[in-house]
């Protein structure tokens, strides 16, 4: 073949460690959250974490977490299972997540224990957006008419026409906040607290193993053996010290490897 195909193999290292700020593009909107969120007043997030005495496990940043429910909630994922996924295997929340993973127990729990707090800074998040003229989000949507800092009924907004837009974007903050929650609730009832969902049965979850299943598999559809272990054929049998085995011999020989 004179055709060439670029090396795909999943186990060639890393010579040099990347930068997270070349995984995306420099106007991805993932960047723009990140911008965004720096601008943000975490200090009452940052304040629930005081330690007098030093104790306790180094938890996951608040700036962190805040950049991965809003960038999720901005661009339809609203599930905390998902956000967990996807700090996995999308590369924009793998980005946010500085290649951490928060489980999604860890993520709910954030909501819920600082929920007032990041409406508020949601808020926040969105009137610096609307501030810039964005029109949207993601799939949030925001009124695009600039604010200015010195707002007149000559200017772009009225203060009037102030208070009606931060109302807006609130009411739109708590739809998406509890439209998480509801979403977390109904898949801690599908699948159970603590479980993401996805999981892959014990002996499939490991690479030698589903190995050795699809090995034991293949043995016995070859062999044309029944799942049923009542119908299987008895390997207690001695086994025949032929130089070429052949026959049940044989058949026993397969089974004994399909079973290690």
């Amino acid at each position: 073949m004179n055709f060439e195909f670029r090396a795909c193999t999943l186990d060639q290292p890393l010579l040099l460690a990347p930068s997270l700020q070349q995984w995306l593009p420099e106007g991805h909107l993932a960047r723009f959250i990140a911008d965004v969120t720096e601008q943000l007043d975490l200090s009452a997030i940052y304040s629930a974490y005081d330690r007098r005495d030093g104790r306790g496990q180094a938890g996951y940043h608040p700036l962190l977490m805040t950049r991965l429910l809003l960038y999720g909630y901005c661009v339809g994922v609203a599930s905390s299972r998902a956000i967990e996924r996807k700090t996995f295997e999308d590369v924009a929340f793998r980005y946010l997540a500085a290649d951490q993973h928060p489980d999604h127990d860890t993520i709910a729990n954030f909501r819920k224990q600082h929920l007032a707090k990041l409406g508020e800074l949601f808020v926040q998040a969105l009137q610096l957006c609307q501030k810039v003229g964005l029109v949207k989000l993601g799939q949030v949507a925001i009124d695009g008419t600039k604010i200015q800092a010195n707002a007149s009924k000559h200017k772009a907004m009225s203060y009037g026409r102030m208070g009606e837009a931060e109302q807006k974007l609130q009411a739109e903050v708590e739809a998406l906040l509890r439209h998480a929650e509801e979403v977390d609730e109904a898949e801690d009832g599908q699948y159970g607290k603590g479980q993401r969902g996805d999981e892959l049965p014990a002996e499939l979850a490991r690479r030698e193993s589903r190995l050795k299943s699809q090995i034991r598999r293949q043995v016995m559809r070859w062999l044309k053996i029944p799942r049923n272990p009542a119908r299987r054929i008895s390997c207690d049998s001695a086994g025949h010290r032929e130089a070429k085995p052949h026959g049940k011999e044989l058949r026993h020989r397969w089974l004994r490897l399909a079973k290690k």
